[in-house]
């Protein structure tokens, strides 16, 4: 059973400024915290606010799906966003 102690170090590359900064101060966390919004929620998220000047960015999402396989919460299954427009530019 995974236990409240549980933590994942990470290593967050990317040309992204932003999500530099955010990688420098996200380099550790508890992969049960990161999955819920209970309490303070994903700690991801909240440092994706603090850093990430773009609310779309999928990065974020990215980091958490992540560490939820390392931590064996979840299957390694991509996760793809499609985006397509019914607008004629």
């Amino acid at each position: 059973m995974i236990g409240a102690d549980l933590t994942c170090s990470l290593i967050i590359t990317s040309d992204c400024p932003a999500i530099q900064e955010l990688a420098e101060e996200l380099r550790q966390v508890n992969p049960i915290e990161e999955i819920t919004y209970k309490g303070k929620g994903p700690l991801t998220l909240r440092l994706a606010k603090k850093y990430c000047p773009h609310p779309a960015c999928p990065v974020p999402a990215g980091i958490i799906k992540a560490i939820e396989v390392e931590a064996g919460l979840a299957l390694p299954k991509d996760a793809i966003i499609t985006v397509t427009s019914t607008h004629n530019y």
